[in-house]
């Protein structure tokens, strides 16, 4: 009784047809000549049912019949190519869905007619025009190494960052050909930020990636711990790095890094990155003495920043707690060197040598090197630290600065000194 009720208030429960369990094929035949969509939406979602029957269903009128064959693992692929050009976007996105289960069938085992047809199905579909299609598939085959290469490379292409950007990041089909390519294409905003997310990315696709000035992308790079970057690459990005602030902590958290890097990082990321750089990093005693070096210079400019002095007055007063703690000295100045930092570096050579501050710039704007030498020697400072004044200050063309003798020694006699500082006035002692 409580059947009839519902039936009287359902009608469509009368009209559904309860197939057997296990059908025989002749009962799945005679199944097929029912107009109840039921019974036709029951054969199409069996995976035992023959594939003849799945093929006659691929080409029902009802879109839902299609699309439950469309998703049927047990579909013929003549089927499922019937299927990749049907005009209901619901059948082409659950045939899509249904690609990882169709990739086996590319195996030798299957015939050369059966694999032709299933690439066949994932080209179509790989063109379709709708974009989530695209998608579905682009999000199914990503990390298959069945799918035909060139089907892989076509979608990597693709104008849509939703199709292409999957197939970019995990496709193992793409060659580092393939990616340097890529990138210098950049057919979408995000492609080479998806080449950079990509597991073992090698040190060839780093560098072009870091060529690349996609900030972005060069971020995603220090942040994958898979990829291979070179020590000069990282030393580039570490010179180009200090006005980029989401570069700093990926930057200083990389295992390779050079000490010229890790140097040039310590002069511009925050002092807790610094004493992450000193602790993640084997360092010997020179380097570790100028982090300390640089963490105590760094809070002192900015107790004295706090203090509302200007740059001139804040670089001499670093000089003078330098001097008063003895300081003051070779790894002093060549840090200020390497920071590139003139002005520190010329108050710390006036305040060693005892030159006014005029003398000092004069000697250093005159590009002689002779003149600079005999001011690093007048300061105390070692030949070493000549060289860099030389080179990085004064700006000296190579083929003009002056090197240590026996690889140390000041290559000019004392006397020689006292002429070029007499030059500018300085009285010999």
């Amino acid at each position: 009784m409580v059947n009839a009720l519902l039936n009287r208030l359902m009608p469509w429960r009368r009209e559904r047809q309860v197939l057997p369990e296990k059908l025989t094929y002749q009962e799945a035949r005679d199944a097929l000549q029912s107009h109840s969509n039921q019974v036709r939406r029951e054969l199409a979602s069996r995976e035992e049912v023959e594939p003849e029957i799945l093929y006659y269903l691929a080409e029902d009128g009802s879109p839902d019949v299609r699309a439950l064959v469309a998703g049927n693992p047990s579909a013929p692929q003549q089927a499922n190519l019937i299927l990749a050009d049907d005009e209901d976007e619901e059948v082409r996105c659950e045939l899509a869905m249904k690609i990882s289960r169709l990739v086996p069938h590319l195996s030798e085992n299957e015939t050369a007619k059966t694999r032709d047809l299933a690439i066949e199905v994932i080209s179509k579909l790989a063109s379709d025009h709708l974009t989530r299609v695209r998608q579905i598939l682009a999000e199914e085959i990503k990390d298959s190494q069945l799918v035909p290469p060139h089907i892989v490379r076509k979608m990597a292409y693709d104008l849509e960052e939703i199709v292409s950007i999957p197939i970019i990041q995990y496709s193992p089909l793409l060659s580092d050909r393939d990616l340097l390519e890529i990138i210098s294409s950049a057919p979408n905003k995000g492609t080479v930020a998806a080449v950079a997310r990509r597991a073992d990315v090698s040190e060839d696709v780093s560098d072009a990636i870091a060529a690349s000035g996609d900030v972005p992308a060069v971020c995603a790079l220090l942040e994958n711990r898979s990829a291979s970057i070179g020590k000069g690459t990282l030393d580039t990005i570490a010179e180009q790095a200090e006005a980029i602030e989401s570069w700093h902590e990926p930057l200083a958290l990389r295992p390779e890094l050079s000490m010229r890097a890790i140097r040039r990082i310590a002069s511009f990321v925050s002092l807790s990155l610094i004493n992450e750089l000193s602790e993640r990093n084997a360092l010997d005693g020179g380097v570790e003495t100028y982090l300390r070096r640089r963490v105590r210079a760094r809070i002192d400019k900015e107790q004295l920043a706090g203090e509302d002095v200007d740059e001139r007055e804040s670089h001499a007063s670093m000089v003078d707690l330098a001097q008063d703690r003895g300081e003051l000295d070779d790894g002093f100045v060549l840090d200020a060197i390497e920071d590139g930092n003139r002005q520190l570096v010329l108050i710390s050579l006036q305040s060693l040598s005892g030159l006014s501050d005029e003398t000092v710039e004069r000697m250093v704007a005159s590009k002689n090197a002779s003149f600079v030498t005999a001011l690093a020697w007048k300061s105390g400072l070692s030949m070493r630290v000549a060289y860099a004044l030389q080179h990085r200050i004064a700006k000296i063309h190579h083929s003009e600065l002056l090197t240590a003798k026996n690889g140390v020694d000041y290559p000019l006699s004392a006397e020689e000194m006292k002429l070029h500082l007499e030059h500018f006035g300085v009285p010999s002692d």
